[in-house]
């Protein structure tokens, strides 16, 4: 059930809610928008209509509209959002101390609202939120692939894992986790619309936000390809679902260094279609 519900006497029926609905569902009646009951099923439970209504008179899942976010005025400037993604920096040099409990879920709670195929809606955050957890899963990785060099059973092309372990066994030099404190995988149900996109725009979203709360990351790279790839044996320890799809993995935590200006890239290559 929708739970579609309309408050008549603060429904100014501007037909806002009809108008921007994905797909086409709503209708104005006499007193106000309506949800045929046999095109239910269509709705995309986006929210749409929630959220473009203007004076908050509509109600869709059982949601208050009073539970949302205002936008108006809240909202950062064209420059500030310009500087965000310009200023962004992949961060490998972390304090000791852990996020707190409280920071670390509002990072991926708000993450979460980022966009996925056909609003599916199943990406699946699998956190190492302390620095003790990852240090000791850090350990494992490490044995994982040492052993795996030691039997010669690396593949070819990801034999560069062996100076990487050297460098630990050698110099306790982290270069897979970067002696970051926490870690986050994303992932999604193989069957679900597009797996791999939406847990790369979810990840997207948690680095913006991130670094809005200044909390440094990085992008996963050999850590993704650990433990997706090499070591997929190890995924039942992190309780990853058998039919989901990692999309990647980002480390993050409060950072040790700080930048001062963003970086300056060539012109973008950017074709316009005639």
């Amino acid at each position: 059930m929708l739970q579609f519900s309309v408050d008549s006497a603060a429904c100014i029926q501007c037909g806002a809610c009809s108008e921007d609905c994905p797909t086409k569902i709503i209708s104005m009646g006499d007193k106000g928008p309506v949800i045929p009951a046999d095109k239910e099923e269509l709705c995309y439970r986006c929210q749409h209509c929630l959220a473009v209504c203007p004076t908050g008179a509509l109600s869709i899942l059982g949601l208050n509209p009073a539970n949302s976010v205002p936008l108006a005025s809240k909202l950062p400037v064209p420059e500030q959002m310009e500087a965000l993604i310009k200023g962004r920096r992949s961060v490998r040099q972390y304090a000791e101390d852990d996020l707190s409990p409280e920071l670390i879920n509002r990072l991926l709670a708000t993450a979460w609202h980022a966009p996925t195929g056909v609003n599916a809606r199943q990406v699946r955050f699998t956190v190492i939120d302390t620095r003790a957890k990852l240090q000791q899963f850090r350990e494992t990785v490490l044995n994982g692939l040492e052993e795996l060099g030691a039997n010669k059973t690396l593949p070819a092309h990801m034999e560069r894992f062996l100076p990487f372990v050297q460098a630990w066994q050698k110099e306790k030099k982290d270069i897979i986790f970067r002696d970051a404190p926490h870690l986050v995988l994303a992932s999604a149900p193989k069957g679900a619309p597009t797996p791999m996109q939406d847990c790369l725009i979810a990840l997207s979203y948690f680095e913006l936000y991130a670094q809005a709360c200044q909390v440094g990351t990085v992008w996963a790279g050999l850590a993704y390809l650990a433990i997706e790839t090499l070591l997929s044996r190890l995924q039942p320890v992190l309780a990853l679902p058998e039919n989901h799809q990692i999309g990647y993995a980002m480390l993050f935590g409060k950072a040790a260094v700080r930048y001062e200006r963003g970086v300056q890239h060539e012109n973008a290559p950017i074709h316009y279609v005639k």
